[in-house]
């Protein structure tokens, strides 16, 4: 407990451990509403119950995680003023604007999705009834980047003239279209919408291991694990677009990453592997060339290493791992899916035993645990920094004694509220299976 006595790590921990919890919900907040227009879109389309029930199941589900959503934005806005006040001082007439219109975006959201769900049976035409559903989906992604947008600017701040320690001249929109915005907003959307998929089929690949042959749970596997595919492709593409940003305006975090000391050309990527008390690689997979490409696209080109940065303002090396996890899981959750896509189009057997269905189960948590990781990757690899080149995390931070005590109350805080949420998804669907919804409607098909 020595440690949550310096002010600084207790704020750190604490915005770790919010920031942690609340990916979860924000990453189910902005990928659920687009598979609930897709299903409902395909129920329409094929006259087909199964879909359109899927839609309305997945609906129920959301409000439950939307409301712990909101709950843990709150925190993160409250603690961002506590914890970090220095920063708030500085950059607050800036970050402001998206904050604000994060806000905006999840009432804009909230107000159709409310209508949608109390619309359910009013609209003869269900295609005007799919139409509530754009907002929504519009909203949650609109959400995602106007808060992404305050993350990038503090990895690549601009907008603004600093003046003897103050912040002056300040430009809201220039600051927020700065150079780390195209990639991070996409990434976090592109990844949001691949986990989400995955998370859906791993509730319906648990269903069919539990015995269930509802064409329900069939459809909806099928469903989720193509677009999953289409998603995690996306995502390792602007993967590599994101390596080619960091190489040009955050050398310094690509370098630790890869644990690229040295500057050279034609540069390895280097996975795995662990250091030595000398800090010397050992055990690693080096990949000839491929870190200058995925850096510039060529794999003679030269890239920077940790050598070229004074040690105090080189990011942890601990990030290698961070990387390595993200790059790992996404990578085996592209072979699943694509396993999956064409086992499906030539009748292999295969996709349909227990022992891969239990695989796609375990994709949902891995999933979420790259999205973790990616995400400790980039707020752990900007240290020393929270505003980059201009203010420390130390320098930002709180000097209050009570951190630490914070911490506690808001762990059970999240604890409580995480499984408050099991309990109730659970007790919701548990009282309404599948095949019960579908026999209420019109007599069910469990074929």
């Amino acid at each position: 407990m020595m440690l949550f006595d310096d002010p600084v790590f207790a704020s750190r921990f604490l915005t770790l451990l919010t920031l942690s919890f609340h990916i979860i919900y924000a990453t189910i907040g902005v990928g659920v509403p687009l598979f609930i227009m897709i299903a409902q879109w395909i129920g329409i389309k094929k006259n087909d119950d199964h879909y359109i029930l899927m839609a309305r199941r997945w609906a129920r589900g959301f409000v439950v995680t939307v409301a712990v959503g909101v709950v843990t934005g709150t925190i993160i806005g409250l603690q961002l003023s506590l914890l970090w006040p220095r920063f708030m001082e500085l950059a607050g007439q800036i970050i402001a604007l998206p904050l604000f219109m994060e806000v905006f975006a999840f009432f804009f959201e909230a107000i159709f999705l409310g209508i949608y769900l109390y619309t359910w049976d009013r609209f003869e035409d269900q295609r005007k009834h799919l139409l509530l559903l754009i907002p929504v989906a519009i909203g949650a992604l609109m959400s995602a980047f106007f808060i992404t947008i305050v993350n990038s600017f503090m990895n690549a701040p601009q907008g603004f003239d600093l003046i003897n320690g103050e912040l002056v001249n300040a430009n809201p929109i220039m600051a927020m279209f700065n150079a780390a915005m195209p990639t991070k907003v996409a990434h976090v959307a592109v990844t949001a919408y691949m986990t989400v998929a995955f998370l859906l089929a791993a509730i319906a690949a648990f269903q069919l291991i539990r015995g269930s042959n509802h064409a329900y749970h069939k459809k909806a596997l099928n469903l989720t694990m193509k677009v999953g595919l289409i998603f995690a492709i996306a995502a390792a593409v602007i993967g590599d677009f994101s390596g080619k940003y960091l190489a040009e305006y955050q050398p310094e975090k690509l370098a630790a990453a890869e644990w690229h000391f040295e500057t050279e050309e034609g540069a390895p990527l280097v996975l795995y592997g662990y250091l030595d008390d000398d800090n010397e690689i050992k055990a690693a997979i080096r990949i000839p060339f491929a870190l200058s490409v995925l850096a510039f696209g060529d794999p003679f080109a030269e890239v920077i290493g940790l050598e070229e940065f004074l040690p105090e303002e080189s990011p942890p090396l601990i990030i290698h791992y961070y990387f390595d996890t993200m790059i790992t899981i996404g990578m085996f959750m592209i072979f699943l899916s694509l396993l999956y896509w064409i086992g499906k189009t030539r009748n292999w057997a295969f996709i349909q035993s227990t022992w891969y269905r239990w695989l796609i189960v375990l994709g949902a948590p891995l999933s979420f645990l790259a999205i973790q990781a990616g995400w400790w990757m980039a707020e752990v690899g900007r240290q020393p920094w929270i505003l980059r080149g201009i203010m420390t995390v130390e320098e930002a931070a709180t000097t209050s004694d009570y951190v630490g005590l914070m911490s506690i109350f808001f762990l059970l805080l999240y604890i409580i509220l995480g499984v408050g949420t099991v309990v109730v998804l659970r007790k919701i669907f548990k009282n309404n299976p599948v095949e019960n919804e579908l026999a209420s409607t019109q007599g069910g098909d469990s074929k």
